[in-house]
């Protein structure tokens, strides 16, 4: 139980997104192994002295149990008789499974199969709203169109208060899809109505995969290469150039450098020497500018239990026109008024729409998405190898985030981790059998369970994610309890039996131990037999590849503990003690 808790808790040190997915699910898991053990240690016991008292004891295997014996009994020999030959088979296993691990496809998080998709539009800066309103309109009536198409709902820009920090070109659009349409023909028709408005970035996801990308780097994309760099200009001519190496790559789609273009922007540059003679200061003029292009709030208006701000600004024609603007009569602190043209000077100058930054450093986004029919690692691994060759001048760097960067760190984590939790088991085990050599034993038979996770994820999908990961390290301690339940049996019979060390021996610990392993492993795997069966369904994205993994890594760990195990026994578990043993006998 020790050990099994001990392969759980690398999943507790998992950060971010990954430890928010897969604490619970290993919490509940330890919970129900101590609870497990606490109901065996206690109320079995009891339970058994009540109901089993005065019974007559029925000795013998059922029917199904002789069979499986008696076949057991025929092909185990073979085994014991070549111990090397079946560890040069169980070596080359493992090298197999090696090469189909570096075979899978890579994969952060499963596309989750939500029934209810945004999509954001992007259209070029300084789209009027009303624009922006009509392509919106357009957009909606071919989308309902769509059959299964329940719901409509869009924004365009921001609330006064909002949490999105967006402009009038941008849209975000709402639908809900019936829960009894067809979901992969929905969502192709979708992607088609999207797409037939090109000029315009768009993109189409569920919510949560739109929140996922969203917490990881800011950005609604699944790869995102971050520039730093001190000038703007500079920026945008990397990115540009960045994007350019990125075009190329096979299964990069939605391929956007963030739109940083230069708007229209009034300054006022205060004369001091002209506005002293009038006693004015910065302040009087920025409060009287202010009001006239932005506005000021005067006072308030009730009505209805409603409250209305009352605000003064400018007429339009006003606020567009810089020589209106330079005509604007300023009150002075002594009565009079003055021109702000002769107090200051006015141009409208190109400025950049948006000025992002990060780590006191000024920032550029390349982003992209990933084509159906390529994973996601393949394609970001190229994207690093393209970008990565490009020069760029001092001061300047890329940065590589997104889900597949947010997987990797994820991955190393998990693999350090689950290294470490594999010393604490060997560690268990020397304390618990005293003797490297069967320790070493138990520890040779725990990557019987990774071979048959490895084939199970090359089988049902090729895909390799993090859900996968936390299976094979999950299976290791139920492959761990199988080889120490077998070797302490052979520990049993040679020490309190006194049954001499030899096949004899290693044939009847086996078959004695036949029952327990395959009751332990069968129990484990009915209950992952329903997700498996049922497939990757909404709601089992991240369970169903860690079914897969657990019950391969179940069938490949049982199998060769009841066949290989055994033969290593006999040529490597023979100790000291029991080597002295037959010498005085």
């Amino acid at each position: 139980t020790l050990i099994v808790v001990l392969t759980t808790l690398p999943v507790f040190f998992l950060d971010g997104l990954m430890g928010s997915f897969f604490r619970p699910l290993a919490l509940a898991y330890i919970l129900s192994i101590l609870a497990s053990l606490a109901v065996a240690l206690t109320v079995t016991p009891a339970l058994s002295l009540m109901l089993l008292k005065g019974r007559t004891m029925h000795r013998g295997d059922g029917p199904l149990l002789r069979w499986l014996k008696s076949g057991y009994r025929r092909v185990l020999p073979f085994f014991i008789g070549r111990a090397k030959i079946a560890l040069v088979a169980l070596i080359a296993l493992l090298v197999g499974s090696g090469w189909l691990f570096t075979r899978l496809k890579e994969e952060y998080l499963p596309n989750f199969q939500e029934r209810d998709f945004l999509m954001h539009w992007l259209e070029k800066t300084g789209t009027s709203v009303e624009a922006m309103s009509r392509i919106t309109i357009q957009a909606s009536k071919e989308l309902r169109a769509v059959p299964g198409v329940n719901h409509f709902g869009s924004h365009i820009a921001r609330a006064e208060l909002g949490d999105e920090v967006v402009g009038p070109n941008f849209t975000e659009l709402w639908i809900s899809l019936d829960p009894g349409a067809d979901y992969d023909a929905s969502l192709k028709k979708i992607n088609e109505i999207v797409d037939g408005y090109p000029g315009l970035y768009r993109d189409v996801q569920t919510y949560l995969r739109e929140r996922v990308k969203e917490v990881l780097t800011g950005a609604s994309a699944s790869i995102v290469v971050r520039l730093f760099g001190p000038d703007l200009p500079t920026l945008r001519a990397k990115g540009s150039e960045i994007s350019k190496a990125m075009e190329g790559i096979a299964g990069v789609t939605a391929l956007k450098v963030e739109p940083i273009n230069t708007v229209p922007h009034i300054q006022v540059k205060l004369r001091n020497d002209a506005a002293s003679l009038h006693g004015l200061s910065p302040g009087l003029v920025r409060q009287a500018v202010g009001t006239l292009i932005k506005g000021r709030k005067a006072g308030e208006v009730y009505e209805d239990q409603k409250v209305h701000d009352v605000t003064v600004w400018g007429v339009p024609q006003v606020r567009t026109d810089a020589t209106a603007l330079a005509n604007l009569l300023i009150d002075t602190p002594v009565g009079s008024h003055v021109r702000l043209g002769d107090v200051a000077e006015v141009a409208i100058l190109p400025t950049p729409n948006e000025i992002k930054r990060e780590g006191a450093s000024r920032r550029l986004d390349v982003t992209c998405n990933v084509t159906a029919g390529h994973t996601l690692g393949e394609v970001a691994r190229e994207v690093q190898e393209k970008v990565s060759a490009l020069s760029f001048p001092a001061g300047y760097h890329p940065e590589f985030l997104g889900e597949f960067a947010a997987r990797q760190e994820s991955q190393q984590r998990l693999l350090w981790l689950g290294l470490a939790s594999l010393l604490g088991i060997l560690a268990l085990l020397q304390a618990d059998f005293q003797s490297l050599r069967l320790t070493a034993l138990v520890g040779i038979s725990l990557p019987f369970a990774l071979i048959g996770g490895v084939v199970a994820a090359w089988t049902w999908g090729g895909v390799l994610s993090i859900g996968s990961l936390v299976g094979f390290i999950t299976v290791l301690g139920i492959a761990a309890r199988n080889g120490i339940m077998l070797i302490s049996h052979y520990r049993h019979l040679e020490k309190e039996e006194r049954v001499p060390f030899g096949p004899e021996l290693i044939l009847r610990g086996a078959m004695e131990r036949l029952a327990p392993i395959l009751m332990t492993a069968a129990c484990a795997a009915l209950a992952l037999v329903p997700l498996v069966i049922r497939g990757n369904i909404p709601g089992h994205e991240i369970e169903y590849p860690m079914a897969l993994v657990i019950l391969g890594g179940l069938v490949t760990s049982t199998v060769l503990n009841l066949l290989i195990l055994p033969a290593l026994y006999g040529w490597l578990g023979r100790g000291k003690t029991a080597a002295a043993s037959s010498v005085s006998a």
